[in-house]
């Protein structure tokens, strides 16, 4: 097994170019495997509510938020509600236990901050509950989901003095991007130009911070051609991971009612599997892929109802990268990345 990095490289975010044989029998370099080479050990996401809000709905940008986002902000599988962010890793702790053993001698949770925008705040009450979830001893580091636009200085700075405070646990940056064209952002009515995410890349990048990139594929006028173009972009910019979500169309939103009305369609399974794993190949072998299909949750979830059998999706793009004899970077060493920014 590849020895785990150091606590510097861990608190870096580093995925140095490694073997196909720590990527642990996956065709592609996965979260787990980074944890597994790391620190040795599987670690467990626990998703948070810190209580904030989003530009995009709170009057700001706009009052909606981006079609597609349920009235959870993307938060529908945070542990249950506690008044404080010790309460809800224990909540949430609990809810891991019932089905895996967690072992209370090294830290093993992730402590996500999942609902909303998680930067979009008074950035010393923000910088508190940072510190709350950084001062478990069985959080390993925390994941702060937010918007590109919602990066100022002050948070900045609060990070950076976390990472001192903390120097044997990471901080990573969640960036919700979708798609890198912005036709199709404005189509969603995501709230920011493509160069918005390029300058908070560079922000993160000259804070040592490491940035998890969103994309959703499946979106409503994207050609596989468009979506290739996003994966070129990523390789460019190279985030220390990405995110493939699958096009969930959840009850309550504007994205919903163009689904009923006939407006837009859900992927079909294979044409969602054909595209996953031409994606994965064209990514660069060293970025972490930390989801390939996602969770839509079954009380909300409209279309594709096909993507409610997690299991057995992953299998199959698996087994279809194995019969396409690919791999994550096949398609990136044959070709290449472009500029498409």
């Amino acid at each position: 097994m590849t020895p785990p990095l150091s606590p510097d490289q861990a608190r870096a975010g580093e995925s140095a170019a490694l073997p196909a044989a720590s990527w642990y029998g996956k065709p592609y370099y996965s979260l787990d495997a980074w944890c597994k080479n790391t620190y040795g050990q599987k670690l467990y996401k626990v998703a948070l509510d810190a209580g904030c809000t989003c530009p995009n709905r709170d009057g700001t940008l706009g009052s909606g938020g981006c079609i597609f986002c349920s009235a959870g902000g993307s938060g529908d599988f945070a542990a249950a509600a506690a008044p404080t962010i010790r309460e809800q890793i224990d909540n949430g702790k609990r809810l891991l236990e019932k089905k895996w053993h967690l072992t209370s001698d090294t830290p093993c949770l992730i402590a996500y901050f999942q609902s909303y925008t998680n930067t979009y705040g008074d950035p010393d009450r923000l910088g508190r509950l940072y510190e709350d979830a950084l001062s478990q001893p069985d959080v390993a580091g925390i994941s702060i989901a937010t918007r590109p636009d919602c990066l100022p200085s002050p948070i900045l700075r609060k990070l950076d003095s976390l990472h001192t405070a903390y120097p044997g646990k990471f901080i990573w940056i969640e960036l919700g991007l979708q798609t890198i064209h912005d036709r199709t952002a404005a189509f969603l009515h995501r709230g920011y130009p493509a160069a918005v995410f390029e300058e908070a890349m560079y922000a993160l990048d000259s804070h040592g911070i490491p940035a998890i990139v969103h994309t959703i594929l499946g979106l409503p006028g994207e050609s596989k051609a468009d979506v290739l173009a996003t994966m070129d972009a990523l390789n460019r910019l190279h985030p220390f991971g990405v995110k493939l979500q699958l096009l969930h169309i959840l009850k309550g939103t504007p994205l919903a009612k163009m689904y009923e009305s006939g407006q837009v369609a859900a992927l079909s399974r294979e044409s969602y599997l054909d595209l996953v794993t031409t994606c994965i190949s064209a990514l660069s072998p060293d970025i972490c892929i930390h989801r390939i299909t996602g969770d839509g949750p079954r009380k909300l979830l409209l279309a594709p109802d096909w993507s409610l059998q997690k299991k057995d999706v992953l299998n199959s793009i698996h087994a279809l990268m194995k019969q396409k004899g690919i791999r994550q970077g096949s398609y990136f060493y044959e070709s290449g990345t472009t500029d498409t920014l």
